[in-house]
C-alpha cells in the first residue's frame, strides 16, 4: 500500500479521512457528485470499523489507500479488528426501519448502492475490504 492513511480508531479522525480521500480522488475524472458519494461510502465503512470492530480504541488503527487503475478506483481498507464482511450483511427492510424510527443500519445500504463492487478477505488477523468504483470513459 503506497501513501496509505493510518487512521487511529477515534471518530474524530474521520475528518482527516474525508480530506485524504478527497485529495486522492482529484484528477480521477470522477464528477464531484461521485467523489462525494465515494467519500461517504468510505467514511461509513471506517466509522463502522472504528465503533464496532475497534470500540474506539485509540491505540488501534485502520489503513486506507486509494488506487487509480485504468477503469476503476479501488479504495482498500485494512484493519485487525473483529472481522465484518459487508457482503454477508443481511440488508434490513427499509419500510421496517422507517416504521421503527430506529437510528443506524442504513449506512451499509448506501455503501452497497454507491460502489460497483465490494471485495472482502481476512487472512491471519488482517481484514481487507476493497470498495471498487468504475470510471466512466
Amino acid at each position: 500500500m503506497s501513501h496509505a492513511l493510518k487512521l487511529y480508531c477515534q471518530t474524530t479522525e474521520l475528518a482527516e479521512l474525508r480530506k485524504y480521500i478527497s485529495a486522492r480522488l482529484q484528477n480521477t475524472g470522477l464528477s464531484e457528485s461521485v467523489q462525494l458519494q465515494l467519500i461517504l461510502a468510505v467514511e461509513e465503512v471506517c466509522a463502522n470499523l472504528i465503533i464496532h470492530s475497534h470500540q474506539c480504541n485509540r491505540e488501534e488503527h485502520i489503513l486506507v489507500d486509494v488506487h487509480k487503475e485504468k477503469q476503476n478506483i479501488t479504495i482498500e481498507i485494512r484493519d485487525k479488528g473483529n472481522a465484518f464482511n459487508l457482503l454477508d450483511y443481511d440488508l434490513p427492510n427499509l419500510e421496517q426501519v422507517m416504521g421503527e424510527k430506529r437510528k443506524g443500519g442504513l449506512g451499509i445500504i448506501l455503501v452497497r448502492k454507491i460502489m460497483d463492487k465490494i471485495e472482502f478477505s481476512s487472512n491471519e488477523g488482517t481484514n481487507i475490504c476493497r470498495l471498487i468504483k468504475k470510471i466512466s470513459c
